[in-house]
This record gives structure tokens, C-alpha cells and sequence, in this order.
């Protein structure tokens, strides 16, 4: 599981830095990858990427400000012309269906595939074995929304050596033991699960929160999350501004993330002020000064999300 940016700019895109888009590859937990927020030119920074538009399989946008979702048509229609055929679904706030609808419908695109649109007002999401998404509401200027992705804890490793020992190779009795089920051995001997699996792997916790100001769903939607992304428009000695403009500083997403006990934040959505790498990184001193594991957001880059363990 490995975040990657592909646009960290705050309303419209510099020379420097894209608008807002960010990528959680899931390679090895679904062979697919998920979107937040799709901002205009977002499908040439895939172009750009280690990511394939086939493997798209869920978007979600934050909020319905076109620095996060006027690259949503274009990325659409081109998906089928990538070799993108598999269902997709898109979830987003009330608003997002007709905006979509309407943009395909004027331009006649046709689209080849499964488009399935989901308009929600925060809570769960989505669910099935390997993950679970939920979401809430942020203090935007409009209706925006954080998403709290969890992954479902991963069986124990099998003792393959014990297992060795009664003949089991690894294969199909390998799977049932995983899933929680007793074998007959070739020796006859009768396999529990508890007797060759260790513990289970804690599942990862990853927040993405759209556009906001401090907030305390933003510190609910990130407790105890292994990699946190908090927009961090301004710094604060502009935070009269960042308020007024529904949005945060630097410091304040340092504050959010020391209150929900996360383990990594990522600052993005910096304001196009800042252009030059000295001012990029006021942004992080003022962050770290608060929470030490601070970083900033550099597009085309692959972020690991680590487990407690330190293992990806």
C-alpha cells in the first residue's frame, strides 16, 4: 500500500505543482488502485506515473470545488481507451452525479464499462473482505469530506515447518488454515488453525481529508491512522486568512494529527504563494515543531503506508 501525489497545489495549478490528486495503490492488496480527488490535467500526471487507468477501481471526491474534480470527465472517457473495461464506482457528495452526468451527456462520451456513481453524506461507505471505508463531514465553505480507509487485519503467518512435519505443502490446506478452518493431514492427524498461525497482522489506517479548517471530524476521521493527508494551505502567521477562506494551516494540520494519534501526516494543498522550496519548507518547520513525523507531499513519488511493525 503506497500513497502517491499527483497534484499538491491549492485552487489552481502552478508551474511547480498540479491541482489536487492523490493515488492509494493497493498492487498487492487488490491489484488496483483508488483516487482522491481528481483535478484538471490529473489524467496526464497518470500518464506520468507507475499507474494504469485499467487498474482504477473506486474514486472519491472530496468536495465539488473544481480544483478537485474538473479532471473527472476527461479521466472517464479515456479510461476505456486504456484498456480500462472493469466496473467503476465514484463517490462523492450531492451534486456530483449530475455534474458527471451532464458532462458526458453534452460531449456524447460513451463509456464501455460499469460507471457507478454514489452520492453520500459521510458514514460507511463501503465494505467487503480485505477493506472498509467511512467518512465524515469537514468545515468547508461547501459540504467536503474526509475519508478513513481501514484495512481488515491479515492472518497470522503459517508454521510451515509444523506443517512440514505432517506433510502439509503449501497449497490448497494452506488456504483453509488462513481462513479459519481445521485440516486432516496426510498423516491423518487433524490441523486447528490456532496450532500454526501466529497473530494476526493489524490492518493499516490511511486519511484523506478534503478541504477544510480545524475541525473535530478531522481528528476523528484520522485516530490512530498510519498515514494521515491534511491539507496545509497557509502558514500560520496567515491564519486569520485560512480561516476566512475555510481552510488550514500547516500548524493546524500538525495539531490535528498530534490529537488523533496518527502516525505519519502528509501536508498537501499548499497555496500558490509559496512557489520556491525554501517557502515549502517554512510550511514543514512549522508543522514539525508540533508533530515530528511531518512531511511534505512531493508529487510522483510512492509514500509507503508501514504497519506498526515498520513492514509495508
Amino acid at each position: 500500500m503506497e500513497l502517491y501525489f499527483m497534484g499538491t497545489n491549492a485552487g489552481v495549478p502552478s508551474l511547480e505543482r498540479n491541482v489536487t490528486s492523490l493515488a492509494l495503490r493497493l498492487f498487492d492488496e487488490r491489484r488496483s488502485f483508488w483516487l482522491f480527488d481528481c483535478g484538471e490535467g490529473t489524467q496526464h500526471q497518470i500518464l506520468r506515473s507507475p499507474l494504469k487507468l485499467s487498474k482504477l477501481e473506486k474514486i472519491f471526491i472530496s468536495h465539488l470545488h473544481g480544483d478537485h474534480l474538473f479532471g473527472l470527465p476527461g479521466l472517464i472517457s479515456s479510461r476505456a481507451y486504456q484498456g480500462g473495461n472493469t466496473p467503476l464506482t465514484i463517490y462523492g457528495p450531492t451534486g456530483l452525479k449530475q455534474y458527471i452526468k451532464t458532462s458526458l451527456n453534452i460531449s456524447e462520451s460513451r463509456i464501455d464499462y460499469q460507471l457507478d456513481i454514489v452520492e453520500h453524506v459521510g458514514g460507511h461507505l463501503f465494505e467487503d473482505e480485505t477493506f472498509r471505508v467511512e467518512s465524515a463531514l469537514l468545515d468547508h465553505r461547501i459540504a467536503s469530506y474526509g475519508y478513513r480507509i481501514v484495512e481488515k487485519d491479515l492472518p497470522g503467518k503459517l508454521d510451515s515447518v509444523l506443517l512440514s512435519s505432517h506433510g502439509i505443502k503449501p497449497g490448497p490446506l494452506y488456504g483453509k488454515l488462513k481462513r479459519g478452518e481445521s485440516v486432516e493431514a496426510p498423516d491423518g492427524v487433524i490441523i486447528k488453525p490456532e496450532e500454526v498461525l501466529g497473530s494476526p497482522k493489524q490492518g493499516r489506517i490511511v486519511t484523506i481529508l478534503g478541504d477544510t479548517r480545524p475541525c473535530p471530524a478531522a481528528i476523528s476521521l484520522s485516530e490512530g491512522a498510519d498515514a494521515m493527508v491534511h491539507e496545509s494551505t497557509f502558514l500560520d502567521e496567515l491564519a486569520q486568512t485560512a480561516y476566512d477562506y475555510h481552510h488550514s494551516t500547516a500548524k493546524q494540520a500538525a495539531e490535528a494529527a498530534e490529537a488523533a494519534g496518527a502516525k505519519q501526516l502528509y501536508l498537501t494543498h499548499f497555496s500558490s504563494r509559496y512557489k520556491s522550496e525554501d517557502q515549502l519548507q517554512q510550511l514543514l518547520v512549522e508543522a514539525r515543531q508540533v508533530f515530528a513525523n511531518s512531511e511534505l507531499a512531493r508529487e510522483h513519488i510512492l509514500y509507503p503506508v508501514n504497519r506498526a511493525d515498520g513492514e509495508e
